[in-house]
């Protein structure tokens, strides 16, 4: 079998293809939205370079995998190809994710600043890349038809990352940074 090279050169122009063959500007609304999905995929990339529970690691290689199926829903402008889409399920599946690390926290009475442990730290830095994804999301949702369920995935995802950078501090015997107006 003949390797496929990286690069291809139809790039250069400064265009980029999407699915059905269309081809886009690079800074197109739609590629920044699945651009933003990917940046954040890679950052959960490096927390799972870190030791941690076999709950969260399995879970956020799941999640790795979904944010490739959130990343083909975005980058396809054709709705009638269900293939790759994210649907109600994966939503479900991060509700009860929530609410199963919730149980394990205090209840919030401050605001959370970013940080604590390493592995909280990127935790939230995935979190607030995956909240530009769903603002670009929303953006490109007023220009084209989408998915609306990719637009409640993201903000569903966001959720459970906070959570799990609160989990992530608690089980570390690390303490979250509070907000200090």
């Amino acid at each position: 079998m003949e390797s496929l090279k990286i690069y291809t050169k139809t790039g250069d122009d400064g265009t980029t293809g999407v699915q059905g063959g269309k081809r886009i500007s690079k800074s197109d609304p739609r590629i920044q939205a699945y651009g933003a999905v990917d940046e954040a995929n890679s950052i959960l990339g490096i927390v799972l370079t870190h030791k941690l529970d076999s709950d969260v690691q399995s879970l956020l290689v799941q999640i790795q995998n979904e944010l490739f199926v959130a990343g083909s829903d975005l980058s396809s402008p054709d709705l009638v190809n269900q293939k790759n889409r994210v649907s109600e399920s994966m939503i479900c599946n991060l509700e009860s994710h929530i609410d199963r690390f919730e149980s394990e926290l205090d209840p919030l009475t401050n605001f959370i600043l970013p940080g604590g442990s390493q592995v909280a730290a990127f935790l939230h830095q995935a979190r607030t890349v995956i909240r530009r994804a769903e603002t670009m999301t929303v953006e490109l949702s007023k220009k084209e038809s989408l998915n609306p369920l990719c637009q409640k995935y993201l903000n569903r995802l966001s959720d459970l990352l906070f959570v799990m950078a609160r989990v992530a501090n608690k089980r570390s015997n690390t303490s979250d940074v509070l907000w200090k107006p």
